[in-house]
């Protein structure tokens, strides 16, 4: 395959390799992204995952080193990193339009399917097979969260400092309810001082090293040239900017001018703008900051839903952040924008509006800095505020367990009955992940089968 062009010799009387566009055809780059959208389940482990299996192992598109340079630099961004990566190979590949199909693929089919999903729920959950459906799913979330904080406890609570960062955001989240964005903010700070004073202590990285494993030539290999439309230049750095900005300003002028600045509409916009830039530590993260507005603040949904709509988003392609989609669906069911006569189409609306507003940064990001991480193939390390604020994050997941689990075990109070079948699948469903390594869709529909037996029988 052809993957570069030669410029005119030199006065050396050489040839100088230049940059040009991948041979991969655009049609062929579509097809691919449309296909990865609705088999991205796993979480952004498997995600990224599939991607490194295809795009770096069978078709050779991109080597290993720039695959893990990348995905070094989306880790290190806020927002779905499995997505942001995706969006960076697409536009490395085919410039503008290519990232945004990558990254948009990634998204409409979970899009498409939650929305068909939230409709099924708010039409029909009442009726006892999807009540019974959802009754031995919320369990089986609960045991999923634990998981999560698991997993990214074990990678980032290295020290005694970190698992005290850790303890500290959740006696301040779950004993004093302050605001996840506070809470990073002071972790963030903390990590900047750690590192000068302790730096020892503040080091964990999430660098990716590339492995030993190599498997021939790629497109775009270790040494082929930056293409030219991802070379990093002040102009086109002010101009992309400037574009997303303006984006993100007509699209909230519009609705602003459309249902006024305290419609639900709007709310949402700014809301979920703020979301999208605290996403540090992936989608478990972000998710009390969600509940803390979506549920405390704004009542677009309740407690019990916003659990509902995670077990959904669990079981759909994409990213789990996803689940945003649910709370905007059901935020505009319940507030019917478009009037009584029209909730469905309110709910769609909302739906597409909250999932807009969140990725809108996430691409932001990759073309605004892609360039700039183009001119250096070096591995990007954590920094100490970024250590800090993971341990943090680890904190608030360990809150969000055990909210989920109250919700779950004791739905109508503390004073109200415990739940014995609630808790029973929830065990069953923490020995399946941790000790059997189950994967989640599994563990989800097992659990969902549960519940509709147990429904059925009267239990």
């Amino acid at each position: 395959m052809r993957q570069s062009r030669f410029a005119p010799e030199d006065e050396t009387g050489s040839r100088r390799v230049e940059a040009v566009e991948p041979v991969v055809s655009f049609g062929e780059a579509l097809w691919y992204w449309l296909k990865l959208g609705f088999i991205s389940f796993g979480g952004p482990a498997g995600q990224i995952a599939i991607m490194h299996q295809d795009l770096v192992e069978r078709k050779r598109w991109i080597s290993e080193k720039r695959f893990l340079h990348a995905l070094n630099y989306c880790m290190v961004l806020p927002g779905p990193e499995a997505q942001q990566l995706a969006t960076y190979i697409g536009w490395l590949m085919h410039r503008t339009w290519g990232g945004l199909i990558a990254g948009g693929f990634f998204v409409l089919p979970s899009l498409f399917v939650l929305i068909g999903l939230s409709w099924v729920y708010m039409a029909f959950g009442s009726v006892p097979a999807v009540a019974g459906v959802l009754y031995g799913i919320k369990p089986a979330v609960t045991a999923i969260v634990v998981f999560a904080a698991y997993r990214i406890g074990s990678r980032a609570l290295k020290n005694a400092w970190l698992y005290a960062i850790a303890a500290a955001a959740f006696l301040a989240i779950f004993a004093a309810n302050v605001p996840f964005p506070l809470i990073v903010l002071v972790a963030g700070v903390i990590g900047h001082f750690g590192g000068q004073y302790a730096p020892a202590k503040f080091t964990i990285g999430g660098g990716h090293k590339a492995g030993e494993t190599t498997f021939g030539p790629a497109i775009l290999d270790d040494d082929t040239p930056t293409p030219r439309h991802a070379l990093f230049t002040w102009r086109r750095f002010a101009a992309v900017l400037a574009i997303f900005v303006l984006i993100w300003l007509a699209a909230v002028a519009t609705l602003t001018l459309a249902f006024g600045w305290t419609g639900t509409m709007p709310q949402m916009a700014w809301f979920f703008t703020k979301a999208a830039l605290l996403t540090f530590g992936g989608a478990y993260a972000v998710l009390p900051y969600v509940y803390q507005g979506a549920v405390d603040h704004y009542h677009w949904l309740s407690g019990l839903q916003m659990i509902d709509g995670l077990a959904l988003g669990e079981t759909t392609p994409g990213p789990l952040i996803m689940v945003v989609s649910f709370v905007g669906f059901v935020g505009g069911w319940t507030n019917a924008v478009f009037g009584p006569h029209a909730v469905l189409a309110s709910a769609v609306v909302a739906s597409i509006v909250v999932t807009f507003f969140t990725f809108l940064p996430s691409f932001l990001f990759i073309f605004l800095g892609g360039p700039f991480i183009e001119t250096t193939h070096g591995n990007l390390k954590f920094t100490a505020p970024l250590t800090a604020i993971t341990s943090a994050v680890v904190g608030v997941i360990v809150n969000l367990a055990v909210f989920f689990a109250i919700h779950v075990l004791w739905p109508r109070g503390m004073q109200g009955a415990f739940e014995w079948p609630s808790l029973l699948i929830g065990l069953a469903a923490g020995i399946a992940l941790f000790r059997f390594k189950v994967g989640v869709i599994p563990v989800v529909l097992t659990c969902g089968v549960v519940g509709l037996v147990l429904r059925v029988a009267g239990l």
